[in-house]
């Protein structure tokens, strides 16, 4: 029954193996039937501050903070920054309101910058004139998102950080991997080697940088996030922080842990039949599982989980995941030559990858001028291909003037929500099913 009613999915637990499920499931035990105190190893244990030495040496930074998700984890770094009240942060549209909520619940002003429409990123040229234009209040920091796994244009932005007397932050929430390099950057002095070695990692080129292990990222233990960076001053301001804010409620924990078992034994496999559909939304009315963006949160308001410390358990679902990192993206990659090779002669547009980047391939973002008609279709097929974004600012039920956006701001980030669909990229996806996804796209 499994593989005729399961979907091919580009989200809803996506990465979970059969390790990362029974780890779950094990965990789950542990506390239940364990000793007394079994709940408490849920808070506190060895793993978060092994996760935070693994990504120390993975990306060769010097200071790693663990989360319990990336909002958490931006939070952190606006608290550390210590701007005045209603500072100006610039980011960049088409995004989600989990990278814009933390600027508005940290007391800051969000400042829209629009979208380049080759690679989805900020675009250079208007962030120029956003802070040309800026009056009154200069912004002080600009958050730099690498969409969907693709880096933004570095060099530049580094030159109008460092003119503009900007602090960059990266958000590497889809990024986890992704390498950009150039002649220009402080990281890259040796010209004379090749592009590829001249390259650095997603998350080593601003001052700071946040990454998220939600469900639907290139890692997942369902919730979670890291903060690094190698400025003393500004490390340890996050660690007073991070002592400070407490754990996540053990109710809360239990429902992330559930959220692979359930997705994979129970919903995923009875989801064409609608049974997993109604299952979803039932646990998550009952409180059984968590939603991946609060009804809160559409509205701009903060869930009383944020802030909190990255869990035990979670950090060893996460751990259990990084140690599979260089797997899951060589698959990535080889998905993404795939879907290159098969729609190169179709009607759709396909991403740009320049030379001086290692695209991650969260997902495979196509351009189609009926985007949201083909993604109903293929639902309605069992093949639930995803929709980031569907406005400027996801998921397509927020209240965008409740998080600071008017209608008309960026227009090209407007135009990319009523043009894109994403492929799924993910170590469940198999050439065979990639090969099925092709097919229906072809006959569209």
């Amino acid at each position: 029954m499994c593989q005729v009613f399961k979907p091919i999915s580009i989200s809803l637990s996506p990465n979970t193996e059969k390790d990362d499920i029974w780890l779950a499931l094990k965990l789950v035990f542990s506390a239940i039937g364990g000793p007394a105190g079994g709940w408490q190893f849920w808070k506190e244990g060895s793993a978060t501050e092994e996760l935070e030495n693994q990504f120390k040496e993975y990306l060769g930074v010097k200071y790693a903070f663990s989360f319990n998700s990336g909002r958490s984890a931006l939070m952190a770094i606006l608290k550390a920054l210590d701007l005045e009240s209603e500072s100006q942060v610039l980011l960049q549209a088409f995004t989600c309101n989990a990278a814009v909520n933390p600027i508005i619940w940290s007391g800051f002003e969000p400042v829209y910058v629009d979208c380049n429409e080759n690679d989805f990123n900020i675009d250079v040229e208007d962030l120029k004139r956003t802070l040309r234009q800026a009056q009154g209040k200069k912004p002080k920091v600009v958050m730099v998102q690498h969409t969907f796994g693709l880096p933004a244009e570095m060099d530049r932005i580094l030159e109008i950080a460092r003119k503009n007397n900007l602090i960059l932050i990266e958000d590497c929430a889809h990024a986890l991997g992704a390498e950009y390099g150039s002649v220009g950057l402080p990281q890259a002095k040796k010209v004379g080697l090749p592009a590829e070695a001249r390259r650095a990692k997603a998350g080593t080129f601003g001052k700071l940088a946040f990454f998220s292990f939600s469900r639907d990222k290139v890692i997942s233990s369902v919730y979670g996030g890291m903060v690094v960076t190698d400025d003393n001053n500004l490390a340890e301001k996050i660690k007073k922080f991070q002592k400070e804010i407490k754990y996540p409620s053990c109710c809360w924990i239990f429902q992330q842990l559930l959220h692979p078992v359930l997705m994979n034994f129970l919903i995923l496999p009875t989801y064409k039949i609608l049974a997993g559909k109604i299952i979803l939304i039932l646990f998550q009315w009952l409180r059984i599982l968590s939603k991946a963006v609060h009804w809160k949160e559409k509205r701009g308001r903060k869930p009383s989980y944020f802030p909190k410390r990255m869990p035990n358990a979670l950090a060893l679902l996460a751990q259990n995941q990084f140690k599979k990192l260089e797997r899951f993206n060589k698959h990535r990659k080889e998905i993404a030559d795939f879907y290159f090779e098969n729609l190169r002669d179709s009607s759709f547009e396909l991403p740009k990858v320049p030379n001086d980047r290692e695209h991650g391939f969260l997902r495979f973002t196509v351009k189609h001028p009926k985007a949201h008609q083909i993604i109903k279709k293929a639902w309605q097929k069992n093949i639930l291909i995803g929709d980031w974004y569907t406005t400027p600012i996801a998921p397509g039920d927020t209240k965008l003037r409740k998080l600071k956006y008017e209608i008309g701001m960026c227009p090209k980030a407007e135009k990319l929500a009523k043009q894109t669909l994403n492929l799924p990229t993910h170590i469940n996806i198999s050439l065979k099913q990639a090969q099925k996804i092709i097919n229906f796209l072809k006959s569209i």
